[in-house]
């Protein structure tokens, strides 16, 4: 029996994430904001601001994890290694658990913050090399394999009702073309189980300026979807599964820390030598219970025929459309001894050719989930408006607003970038106003 391709075997199991390109004169569209009441009260909360730094090199440090203790309550610093932490005032007496791959870990009595302007620093982890025979495994690929195969002993395997905040931007170059945000509710399935998750939309607010987009009106399918599909425990089939494990290479890189607890880091690559679509990046994997705490990724995008085939589903046929970046990211968090999905970031880029035309175009296409909050729940969909993985967000958001907007929910401090052209939308908003 002959062997299927790397390529077929990926086939409808790539990323549900495709750009949608659409041909036309549009041009910016004032609008306002779309306002839902939250499906339950909400505590009175306090808001604390800050950033955190290597205490090292004072670098701001991406992706710090940061959990009001003995709560599911938790958000992440953005990529300036900036937070924003909405604290219910019953929580005010406890104290934060700051916690980042490679650092110590570090406690905080959340008391002790100012509102803004607080500077957190983390230590790098001194960290022994460790290669030992763990569970009996004897090599990386056997490490992975025991790892995607314990998901019934260190996963949660009950029934959560998640809230998560999601952010969608699209870049022109270097310039904020359009920006959604939403608040969702993850209905998230057992880990052993082969149901697939519900999302639910609770808030949402958006912005496209489609006169930077040069006459194409760009969207992202998949949305939400995208970013919990990266959770690859859950779907392994959409990078690792059965089928298509033998097609990579694993070896140990250096070992590193998680709240002081010794990770395994395992590097993977194609076997093949061609330039067939498959991915290459790492995994961390805890050592005392072999679960996946992150994985960072790319796929080969280098067949740009095989490529864009992946990702882009529709576009005018005057125009060429490939993919120049598709990186991933995957975070779990631990509770009461079992894992489960954090947060997931997807970055895209697309060069833009209009035939006979000079210069092409660039595009950059991110999208990111993080878990702020989940409770073990039977509850189905039945609170916002239910989605299809087929979603396209920007046609569900409408409108930007002021920050009272988002109520007490957690989100992710925007970047500077993002900051400033939120800023400009307020603007517009009050000049069209008055």
């Amino acid at each position: 029996m002959k062997k299927e391709t790397p390529y077929k075997l990926l086939g409808l199991k790539s990323y549900v994430l495709t750009l949608l390109m659409f041909i036309g004169t549009l041009s910016y569209t004032k609008t306002y904001a779309f306002f839902q009441e939250p499906v339950q009260d909400m505590l009175a909360t306090k808001v604390f601001k800050g950033s955190i730094f290597d205490s090292n090199t004072k670098e701001p440090l991406a992706y710090v994890d940061i959990n009001i203790s003995d709560t599911n309550i938790r958000t992440i610093t953005n990529n300036e290694g900036e937070f924003i932490l909405k604290v219910p005032t019953i929580h005010l007496n406890k104290t934060i658990k700051i916690s980042l791959l490679g650092y110590a870990k570090g406690d905080i009595a959340i008391a002790s913050l100012k509102e803004d302007g607080n500077k957190i620093y983390l230590n790098v982890s001194i960290t022994q090399l460790s290669y030992v025979n763990v569970y009996g495994v004897k090599n990386a690929e056997a490490l992975v394999k025991a790892t995607l195969n314990r998901k019934r002993d260190f996963y949660d395997n009950e029934k959560n009702k998640m809230t998560a905040f999601y952010r969608e931007t699209i870049k022109k170059r270097h310039k904020n073309a359009s920006l959604s945000e939403a608040v969702l509710t993850i209905y998230k399935q057992p880990y052993i189980n082969f149901k697939h998750d519900d999302v639910s939309l609770l808030k949402s607010r958006k912005n496209t300026d489609y006169s930077k987009l040069d006459t194409l009106a760009l969207k992202l399918q998949g949305g939400p979807f995208s970013a919990l599909y990266t959770d690859m425990i859950k779907y392994p089939e959409y990078v690792f599964d059965s089928n298509n494990l033998s097609d990579y290479d694993f070896a140990f890189d250096e070992s590193t820390q998680l709240n002081n607890r010794l990770v395994y880091v395992v590097n993977f690559k194609p076997k093949v030598k061609d330039n067939v679509p498959l991915y290459h990046g790492k995994l961390y994997i805890d050592s005392q219970t072999l679960a996946l705490t992150s994985a960072v990724y790319t796929l080969n995008i280098s067949n740009r025929e095989l490529a864009s085939k992946m990702f882009v589903k529709k576009k005018p046929k005057k125009v060429d459309v490939y993919p120049t970046l598709a990186s991933y990211r995957v975070d779990y968090r631990a509770r009461n001894g079992k894992w489960y999905y954090g947060y997931g970031k997807i970055e895209l880029t697309f060069k833009v050719n209009w035939k006979h035309k000079l210069f092409n175009n660039v595009y950059s296409l991110n999208c990111e989930m993080a878990i702020t909050d989940w409770e073990v729940s039977d509850e189905t969909s039945n609170t916002g408006e239910k989605l299809k993985p087929s979603v396209i967000l920007t046609d569900k958001a409408s409108g930007f607003s002021d920050p009272e907007f988002w109520g007490e929910y957690n989100i992710i401090e925007p970047e500077k970038s993002i900051e400033t052209a939120i800023k400009k939308i307020i603007k517009q908003l009050e000049r069209a106003e008055s």
